[in-house]
């Protein structure tokens, strides 16, 4: 998606409109940095000790903001020296440690608003009447140390969301409500899915129910790799310190990884596949004639990542990835890629995701291996996305260590963006100088394969974290971990319903029967808010003599009920597992 350029200029300067408020009602404050972001901005702040500001003084701030705009006052660029700028931000030391960080000779700009000056490189709007008094409001407090630093000042970021009309920031905030509402935690909880214990942080505790869909997107998964021609294999979960320095990741990796020692030998617990994949590959000589060589795993992974960047089952410290490794010649490179790009919009088209961004990171500051050999592995990946044609988006920079790469976003019911799929033309594994992988070429001498890393859906853990926000946990037939529920009218038709529940199991269909001695209205209800289940079979004096079902839809299908025999509802229900999609 589009950055839209003057937008993001009208929420950086009303970035400078919310610090010139926030300086003028508590004197004595500091100021950081506040750039424009998606939705809106935010800017940092050191408070006076004796102020304690929270989000109940979120109004008198937007009264003072809005006050400012309708001043009508010009942003005014200015150049200065880096003494001036000393001197202009004397009583600003976060503002004096940007200015001493600047080499000699850069530029730098100041620029002002009403009375405000702030250190920016801009651009801004020309005049504050250009900003929207009813399209922005401000969001949210965070914690933030100052430049990413624990052992620095902890600063108090406020967020803001900015927009260039009112009905734009009204759609926003009715999509924020409705993602509220759907907040896989929120609903993991409601639904019995999962847990998670503040004890273990980033650890996933699966129950039945959430479990059940796992496995069913993981078979899923499988089965399509299966199909595309790849091999399942296994890795060890630890792996010694000695590979993972060949491979690059003990110098590259490690603050990421948790290490273990053992009879005097150092160890990582596996945080990626790679290495792994290389290894089973190196096992034996392999020939041209064996490539490409796709190995597909469900690698479970763990990072270390730290607990404030946390977040439900989004972002975990342990993960299984739809992983695979496809080791092929540079030649191979091209259509690799290609054939992996239709499987994953054949997949991502299963789950309901049609509308997909793709983004081409190239090389890091922090990388491996020599520019020669970074620029054919950035030439090979254009080249592939020009043969699958696809178009793609630059993300300078962004790169792994080891390799450019495609990730692959999709859109949500409410247009969030997600970033899932992504693959990785590696020629630094192979290499002599790390894992020196190697095959018999058909000029009978040895080469070093090309190792593309690839993953669909991410982690499993992620991508089932947006799909129960993408359908509320109303999942589509296919996925969901209850497709079917048996509730006799009465505990007379106990058996008959017992009956049903053993034909649809017997067809691999997920059902329970619900003969409890609660009221059968009850039943549906909880049925229906705690398990979304897809169909709700009532079954009776009438049904047991038909040999049939009344099969009530999920509301929110407006599908009106209907009777059907009990064979065709299984045969219903048994497309509808093939056919996938997002329906009931």
């Amino acid at each position: 998606m589009a950055v839209d350029e003057k937008l993001q200029t009208v929420r950086h300067s009303c970035a400078h409109v919310m610090a010139e408020a926030i300086l003028k009602l508590y004197p004595g404050t500091k100021i950081a940095i506040g750039p424009a972001i998606d939705n809106g901005f935010y800017y940092d702040f050191e408070f006076t000790k004796d102020t304690k500001f929270t989000e109940t003084d979120f109004p008198a701030v937007e009264k003072e903001m809005r006050r400012i705009i309708a001043g009508n006052f010009d942003f005014v660029r200015n150049e200065v020296s880096k003494d001036e700028a000393l001197k202009i931000f004397a009583d600003q030391p976060y503002k004096v440690e940007l200015i001493n960080d600047l080499p000699d000779g850069e530029t730098i700009t100041t620029y002002q608003q009403d009375t405000y000056i702030d250190l920016c490189r801009g651009p801004h709007v020309a005049n504050t009447k250009e900003i929207n008094g009813q399209a922005f409001k401000l969001d949210k407090i965070a914690g933030a140390y100052w430049r990413g630093d624990s052992n620095r000042t902890m600063l108090t970021r406020v967020y803001a969301l900015c927009f260039s009309k009112p009905n734009d920031l009204k759609d926003y905030l009715t999509m924020l409500a409705e993602a509220e509402k759907r907040d896989h935690r929120k609903l993991g909880v409601e639904m019995d899915l999962f847990h998670l214990d503040p004890e273990d942080p980033g650890q996933i505790f699966w129950h039945p129910n959430g479990w059940t869909t796992y496995t069913v997107i993981q078979d899923y998964m499988r089965k399509m790799v299966r199909r595309d021609g790849y091999l399942e294999v296994n890795t060890p979960a630890i792996m010694p310190r000695s590979l993972w320095e060949r491979s690059g990741h003990w110098g590259h990796y490690q603050a990421n990884m948790f290490i273990t020692e053992s009879e005097k030998r150092m160890f990582a617990i596996k945080p990626m596949n790679c290495p792994g994949a290389l290894e089973i590959f190196k096992s034996k000589q392999r020939s041209y004639k064996d490539l490409p060589l796709r190995l597909a795993e469900f690698g479970h992974d763990v990072r270390n990542e730290p607990s404030g960047t946390l977040h439900g089952i989004m972002r975990v410290r342990g993960f299984v990835q739809d992983d695979a490794h496809i080791i092929c010649t540079e030649e191979q490179v091209a259509s690799e890629v290609a054939k992996f790009c239709k499987l994953l919009k054949n997949v991502y088209h299963d789950f309901g995701f049609d509308n997909l961004v793709v983004k081409f990171s190239t090389m890091p500051e922090d990388h491996v291996g020599d520019l020669a050999t970074w620029e054919r592995a950035e030439k090979a990946l254009a080249d592939a996305c020009h043969e699958a044609g696809l178009e793609y988006e630059i993300q300078p920079g962004e790169g792994a260590f080891y390799g450019p790469k495609l990730e692959f976003k999709l859109y949500d019911c409410l247009g969030r963006e997600w970033q899932c799929g992504t693959i990785q033309a590696d020629f630094q594994l192979p290499s002599a100088e790390r894992l020196d992988a190697t095959y018999i070429g058909a000029d009978n001498q040895k080469h070093h394969p090309v190792m593309l890393h690839r993953a669909i859906l991410g982690s499993i853990e992620r991508f089932l974290g947006i799909l129960i926000e993408n359908f509320a946990g109303a999942f589509p037939t296919w996925l969901a971990f209850e497709q079917v529920a048996v509730v006799p009218v009465s505990p007379e038709f106990d058996e008959y319903a017992k009956k049903v529940n053993e034909t649809l199991l017997a067809a691999d269909i997920r059902s329970n029967a619900y003969l409890d001695n609660e009221n059968m209205k009850a039943k549906i209800k909880n049925i229906s808010q705690e398990h979304r289940t897809p169909y709700i079979l009532v079954v009776g004096q009438k049904e047991m003599d038909e040999g049939s079902v009344c099969v009530r839809y999920r509301f929110s299908s407006k599908k009106p009920q209907e009777t059907m025999k009990l064979e065709d509802f299984v045969k219903y229900v048994e497309q509808k597992n093939e056919d996938k999609g997002t329906g009931i």
